[in-house]
């Protein structure tokens, strides 16, 4: 028995050593001394002047930063969570991360609004049909076609010397209160964004120009859950236009404050929500076409169909807002 508890104290003495001699705050991602070296100013949003031009087909990337599809090659499998996700690169090289599945239209479309109102987000692309060389069995069933190709692939990256830090809250986060963040949530709930976790939530550092003070921009990096209902686990659904359009939106005000119809996680954010600050993110969005709004549909991949319908449902939101 004396043998048997030394050895125990000796372990447990061991075991102790190790996390002393452990960094502090150390983590799986990033420890605090790599954090610092990103340091910069927190931005969630910017005034988007150019609003009424803005191309929502091509989304923030533009035509320059398009994925090169003459020859697209898997590297891995990073599938969290409920879609599949592999890391791909393109004919030049450029390294994208490939969602496969119902979130990658929703997320594509809900990305170009939310860049045209002046939020901060990532670049990516829909391809109808995307050709992936040396791409394992999905872990999940996927939409496949000609050519043993996949359905609606969304290619997603970001510019060149942008770096993933952490996650950010909802509930807490240097912009809690503010106008903008406020039209945040309100655009979370104008896409029917039931997915409102906080590891969807990513903060970037973006180094600023010839080496000035860079950015650290707060970014909702999972816009699938969106286009759907919301609701429970198993009531609410992404990804289906007929359910979208038959949602309610805004349902009165109550005390200055705006009620929503949203049934999601997070869902308390938005009792907060003033009239004023309603307005405004109602009256940015306003100033998109139809043809704008429609443009993101179509980047999306949904049908002519499928575009009007949505399309009209997003502009009967925004004047929702507006008429508050």
């Amino acid at each position: 028995m004396k043998g048997f508890a030394w050895r125990s104290f000796s372990l447990v003495a061991f075991c102790l050593g190790l996390l002393l001699a452990w960094p502090a705050g150390h983590s799986g991602a990033q420890s605090k001394k790599d954090k610092k070296a990103y340091e910069g100013t927190p931005v969630i949003w910017r005034e988007p002047a150019d609003i009424a031009t803005r191309d929502l087909f091509l989304g923030p990337g533009g035509e320059a930063m398009r994925p090169d599809l003459s020859k697209v090659t898997f590297e891995a499998d990073t599938t969290t969570g409920y879609s599949v996700k592999w890391d791909v690169r393109d004919g030049s090289g450029k390294k994208w991360v490939a969602k496969l599945g119902k979130e990658a239209q929703p997320e594509t479309v809900s990305l170009r609004l939310v860049w045209a109102a002046g939020y901060m987000t990532e670049v990516s692309y829909l391809v109808p049909c995307a050709h992936i060389a040396g791409a394992p069995k999905p872990r999940k069933e996927v939409e496949r076609c000609e050519g043993d190709g996949y359905v609606n692939v969304r290619f997603k990256s970001r510019p060149k010397g942008v770096k993933k830090i952490d996650n950010w809250s909802w509930d807490k986060n240097p912009f809690t209160g503010t106008r903008e963040f406020q039209g945040l949530a309100v655009m979370m709930a104008l896409l029917n964004n039931w997915d409102l976790k906080e590891e969807n939530n990513k903060t970037f550092y973006v180094p600023g120009a010839d080496g000035g003070p860079g950015e650290l921009q707060y970014v909702v990096t999972d816009l699938g859950g969106t286009f759907g209902k919301t609701g429970g686990p198993f009531t609410h659904t992404r990804n289906a236009p007929s359910d979208y359009v038959k949602t309610k939106f805004v349902t009165g005000v109550e005390n200055g404050f705006v009620r929503f119809d949203f049934h999601g996680k997070n869902a308390g954010m938005l009792k907060g929500v003033t009239v004023e600050q309603a307005r405004w993110i109602g009256g940015l969005l306003s100033r998109l076409s139809d043809r704008q709004i429609k443009d993101a549909f179509r980047a999306g991949g949904y049908s002519p169909e499928e575009v009007e319908m949505l399309a009209g449902t997003v502009r009967a939101r925004i004047n929702e807002l507006i008429r508050l």
